[in-house]
């Protein structure tokens, strides 16, 4: 039998013995986060499956994972022989499993379930789905605790000032900011449990997670006192020192249930984020119900991130120059792995400074590879590249001083007509939102049909949004913004000057090739008239788009002067910074078509 098998099996006997019918295990954390510490990576445990959103239903007889499109390849390699049944989202992030449970399960069933790793708006829309059939919901059941014999501790790792240099903004200012708005609602106290919330609101950094820089915690923000709840251990005396300053108290990570039992006044709570165990800690009376305050505020970046971020983008566009020029050099003698590319593109921009490690894992997708959109190459298994085929690599960086994420696609022999047309047809989409105008107030979900445009004309699509909100040194899927196809919080949400946004098209040809272009884009303010306040994007990201794919026929003239701008703006960023034998290659690789 294997480990999954096993693992399984037990859970099932936990179940039996709890008197449980089904059994769920997310992807995510008591912090509602997309990347989780290890002793929180119950879904991968029990399942195998590594990707980094889906859902585990067991049963008595049955085990499914529920995912989205991104992963369909991948799960159906990493749960082949676990008896785990792959049941493919139609949309994307939908809880499709809440109508498996209701119509499956019995009359008066139970399911059960870890209340501190869902939202109470998760367990909300659960029991409101099966309350007709008399089924209940039991949010007090950590079976994976019970099960997992040697579950890694929480990490220990140190938190580090995020200075203000780099922030532009200081904790005392962000604090006041958040209290102020609390203010409006009403609130003596706003409950943070989204770990890079604190991290912003605290001008703090961590490394409790892979590529996310933050520190496991929870905060309570006060009229006059602030709370962060973290190991003690890991708050070092010079923070402990400025935190005494500002009335921060330091308690104990475990202290906060006893704390909000306690605690009298109005307690501002995110119910997409506050997980069911602590918002079931708080009198009904004393909730106030508003998004995370410092989520909206974030996402505006200031003065001094912006122009942090810009300066960011030449680093990485310098490290993104030495990397292809690098590739094309051993493509010429040798093949080069998937995974070598992963490792030489973190070394090309671990050496340009304030590099702080990837903001995700890279996905290099060679050929068939780069239809899986959340492929992740690993040793025993990573293809090798050829001078023939078309590459994905979806890359960021963590730096201090910001975050990166850019996508490109490029040819490394030649092209297909099929090749050229849907990257063509997926570059007019990329070219479609970096030059909107558009009045304020405009959500993601207005826009996200701009990009799928050319590709609909000749009935193709993608499977994922079109962008989401970036952080600065930071979460690099950060809410609330997004360009989406639902009305999500994402989609919902207006893009607003001061906003960093991807902008990501794509196209996947499953057992082929896969086609994505991704920059981050900035919002800016355009013009004010009678007709309203308009605003615009500008491109930050600078790295070239392969031309060698690009069909012109297909292009109008509009969209050829604004590839042929940018690349004169990657030009004039970048070549101050690289040698001659750069220069000569990135002028190459931007001179002009049409």
């Amino acid at each position: 039998m294997s480990q999954i098998k096993k693992r399984i099996s037990a859970l099932r006997k936990a179940m039996a013995n709890a008197g449980i019918d089904a059994y769920l295990i997310p992807s995510s954390d008591p912090h509602q986060s997309e990347y989780v510490a290890e002793h929180w990576n119950s879904r991968n445990w029990i399942s195998g499956f590594t990707g980094s959103a889906g859902i585990v239903v067991v049963t008595a007889k049955a085990a499914f994972l529920w995912t989205d499109s991104r992963y369909f390849l991948q799960a159906d390699t990493e749960l082949k022989g676990t008896g785990i049944t792959l049941q493919k989202q139609v949309v994307p992030h939908a809880p499709e499993h809440l109508d498996w449970l209701n119509h499956h399960l019995t009359n008066n069933a139970v399911i059960g379930l870890d209340g501190k790793n869902f939202s109470v708006g998760q367990v909300k829309a659960l029991k409101n789905k099966v309350a007709a059939k008399g089924i209940t919901v039991d949010t007090t059941q950590d079976l994976i605790a019970e099960i997992w014999e040697d579950r890694p501790n929480l990490p220990n790792t140190p938190i580090f000032d995020h200075k203000e240099k780099f922030a532009g903004q200081s904790r005392k200012e962000k604090i006041r900011a958040i209290q102020a708005k609390m203010e409006t609602y009403g609130a003596t106290h706003h409950l943070m449990t989204t770990l890079d919330d604190i991290a912003w609101t605290f001008n703090i950094r961590g490394k409790d997670v892979a590529f996310n820089p933050v520190a496991i915690a929870n905060a309570v923000i006060g009229k006059e006192v602030s709370y962060l709840f973290i190991d003690p251990q890991k708050v070092p005396d010079s923070l402990r020192k400025d935190f005494d300053k500002l009335a921060i108290v330091i308690k104990p990570y475990d202290g906060l249930d006893q704390f909000l039992r306690e605690l009298n006044g109005k307690i501002l709570v995110d119910p997409d984020k506050i997980n069911a165990h602590l918002h079931s800690l708080i009198d009904t009376d004393k909730l106030i119900y508003a998004p995370t305050i410092a989520m909206q505020l974030k996402a505006i970046k200031n003065e001094v991130e912006i122009a942090h971020m810009k300066a960011v983008m030449v680093r990485d566009g310098v490290a993104l120059t030495k990397f292809y020029r690098w590739l094309e050099k051993e493509l010429k003698s040798r093949t080069v792995t998937e995974c070598e590319v992963a490792e030489q593109l973190a070394y090309y921009r671990n050496a340009q400074g304030f590099y702080h490690g990837e903001s995700f894992a890279a996905i290099v997708g060679y050929n068939a590879n780069g239809a899986i959109v959340h492929y992740r190459a690993m040793p025993e298994t990573c293809a090798a590249i050829e001078k023939s085929g078309v590459l994905l690599i979806d890359s960021g960086g963590q730096y201090e001083d910001g975050t990166t994420d850019i996508t490109r696609t490029i040819s490394l022999g030649r092209a297909t007509k099929e090749q050229k047309k849907c990257y063509t047809l997926v570059l007019k989409g990329h070219i479609a939102i970096a030059t909107l105008v558009f009045p304020r107030g405009t959500k993601g979900i207005q826009m996200d049909a701009f990009a799928r445009q050319a590709l609909w004309r000749n009935h193709l699509d993608y499977g994922h949004g079109t962008g989401h909100g970036v952080g600065f040194f930071l979460n690099v899927h950060e809410p609330p913004q997004g360009f989406t196809t639902t009305a999500s919080r994402g989609g919902l949400t207006p893009i607003e000057e001061g906003m960093i946004t991807s902008n990501e098209p794509g196209f996947y040809k499953t057992g082929e090739f896969g086609i994505r272009t991704e920059n981050l884009m900035l919002t800016v303010d355009d013009e004010t008239n009678e007709y309203g306040d308009f605003l615009r994007f500008e491109t930050i990201t600078l790295f070239p788009i392969d031309k060698k794919l690009i069909d012109l026929k297909l292009l109008t003239d509009l969209e050829i002067d604004w590839i042929n701008q940018y690349h004169q703006e990657v030009e004039d960023q970048l070549l101050p910074h690289l040698s001659k034998e750069e220069q000569k290659w990135l002028e190459e690789k931007c001179r002009e078509i049409g």
